[in-house]
Formats: C-alpha cells, structure tokens, sequence
C-alpha cells in the first residue's frame, strides 16, 4: 500500500461523517479495531463503535463538518491533523453526563492517529482539547487573556 492511501483512508472515514453515511464509514473498520477518544477515556470497538461513536457527535453537532488539513502518513498508520465546526444543537453524551443543546458554536482542532491493516482502520487514536470545548460551549470561562 502507497503511504498516501493510509491519509486517504483516513479522509475518506471522515468524508462519510461529513455525509452522514455511518455505515459507509463503518465499512472502513475492521470488526477487531478499538476507536478511542484519550480526553474522556471512551472506547468504541469495530464497526458498530465506529457508527455509535459517529453518532454521538452529529447528535451534538447536526450540522458539523470534519476539515482534514493534513496528513503524516506511512503504510500501516497515519496522523491526520483536523478541525470540526458545528452548531451545538443536540445533546452531546459524554462519561460526565449529557451537556444539553447550548446554540452555539464549535470550532474545534483535534488529530487522529490511524492504524490501517489491509486497506482498513484497525485503530484510531483521538486527541482533542476538551478545555477548548467547554469554553465554547460557555460551559467554563477562559482565563484572562485567553481566547476560546
């Protein structure tokens, strides 16, 4: 496999977000991949994981879009560097509980590290800043001199 198809793979995941079709981007999972978001600790596994996962942030964000905005890729793995916005306008579920809808918006840097085997995602690494997040959501203030 060319090191470009591992990025690809990775932005063809998020471009199936972006359109909603979960089992498209569930196609893309191996049944043993585990998909973790490292802030909140949260695992997803396989195909279904991909799909709930998918659907607990287009839940939060109906209207949210992934940007890839590059990539670092070798064979088996790729790092994807990304921002999602998106209006706040379902319930976001996470470990600490439900944070109801707050109308605004959300523009968020996160990077993805991918494992790929086969043509396929067999793990994925999330890092987002939550901090960033709440700040936005008016969930918590910023500290002084600091922009959310």
């Amino acid at each position: 496999m060319a090191e470009r198809d591992s990025a690809a793979i990775g932005t063809e995941w998020f471009e199936f977000w972006n359109a909603r079709d979960f089992d498209r981007g569930a196609e893309l999972v191996t049944d043993g991949a585990e998909i973790v978001e490292t802030p909140t600790g949260e695992r997803f596994r396989g195909p279904d994981g991909s799909r709930q996962e998918s659907q607990k942030w287009a839940t939060a964000l109906p209207d949210g879009k992934v940007q890839v905005r590059s990539s670092i890729a070798s064979a088996e793995s790729a790092a994807l560097e990304c921002t999602v916005r998106g209006t706040h306008t379902g319930p976001f579920v996470t470990p600490a509980g439900e944070i109801p809808a707050t109308g605004r918006e959300v523009s968020l840097d996160f990077c993805t590290i991918l494992q790929i085997e086969n043509g396929k995602i067999a793990g994925v690494r999330h890092y987002y800043d939550t901090a960033t997040m709440m700040r936005q959501l008016g969930l918590m203030e910023a500290p002084a001199g600091a922009t959310a």
